[in-house]
């Protein structure tokens, strides 16, 4: 019997030493990220994931600074927007990957090319204090010398959603330029994130903001005294997507992972966390209108990537630099 027994031990470690690691950097919330990986994990049991979690914009810091070192540690990214991930495609450090699941997504939501896919849509649009009188439907509302002094809204010198809203806004023929620098006319107030742009406007400081979707309707349910309007010219969008770096260590384990976010059951753990799930016929969380009610703006990630710098300093000009 211990000969028995023992052999089984053998086995059982040498089977674990076949398992596979993955690495993940993720922008998720943390809530977020563990039930991802717990999901993956459950569905994958060779598989362990190790991952590590911070902001965008840091998370990119340490990897650009991995990569300089010459040891970049993550195998796949699920970070928060395409224009991140189209600059490190066109820098080569990106592997395409073309998911079997992608047949169930819009074409515009992944890369042709197969560098990235999107996971989720978390669309920005107008939220308004419950106390005001005029009701804005469009964007155009908001540059209108009645709210002067009135709007709020993040700055795209510290928000990543907030330049892809800049990028889609002034690229929008009936926009363009000239409605941010309507906006700055009328005082619209532009500084942070998001949550600080939320908070004016359920404080009422500020009646009319330009926010992410979530983060007003969720507050509602709560009780907070704010609503969301998704204006009738369209809303800009992120879209959390996933990547697989060029010297992932673990390809295989990688791609598994893709397929898994991008999956029926990696779209019901985005529905299930409140958010727009990106994958065809899917529902929609509770206190959002039906997909096919939100119009979503043209976006060209190249596009706002080469514009970028520019958009910056040009926003600066306007605003003011933070």
């Amino acid at each position: 019997m211990k000969t028995l027994l023992s052999a089984a031990a053998l086995a059982l470690t040498a089977s674990a030493s076949f398992a596979e690691t993955l690495t993940l950097y993720t922008s998720q919330p943390n809530a977020d990220a563990q039930v991802t990986v717990d999901a993956f994990m459950a569905a994958n049991p060779d598989i362990t994931v190790d991952w590590v979690r911070d902001g965008t914009t840091k998370l990119m810091a340490r990897l650009r600074a991995e990569i300089e070192a010459g040891s970049p540690q993550p195998d796949v990214l699920l970070i928060a927007d395409t224009v991140t991930l189209e600059g490190m495609a066109q820098a080569g450090q990106l592997k395409s990957y073309h998911s079997p699941e992608s047949f169930a997504y819009d074409p515009a939501l992944f890369s042709a090319e197969g560098y990235y896919h999107s996971t989720k849509l978390i669309t920005t649009g107008i939220v308004y204090n419950t106390g005001v009188e005029a009701k804005p439907t469009s964007w155009s509302d908001l540059a209108d010398p009645a709210l002067k002094g009135q709007v709020a809204m993040p700055s795209p010198l510290y928000s990543g959603a907030a330049l892809i809203h800049l990028a889609t806004l002034t690229g929008d023929k009936d926009l363009g330029w000239d409605y941010y620098s309507d906006l700055a006319t009328n005082d619209a107030r532009a500084q942070g994130g998001n949550g600080g742009t939320f908070k004016a406007v359920a404080s009422g400081e500020k009646p009319y903001g330009v926010v992410v979707d979530f983060l007003a309707i969720r507050n509602k349910a709560d009780g907070s005294p704010v609503e969301f309007v998704f204006p009738e010219e369209g809303v800009s969008y992120v879209t959390e997507p996933v990547a697989i770096l060029e010297t992932a260590k673990n390809v295989d384990a990688a791609q598994k992972f893709v397929d898994f976010v991008l999956s029926q059951q990696g779209q019901d753990l985005v529905l299930d966390m409140g958010y727009i799930p990106a994958r065809n016929g899917m529902g929609v969380p509770a206190g959002f209108p039906a997909r096919d009610e939100i119009r979503l703006m043209s976006f060209d990630p190249a596009q706002a990537l080469t514009d970028a710098d520019a958009n910056k300093a040009k926003f600066a000009d306007l605003f003011g630099a933070e």
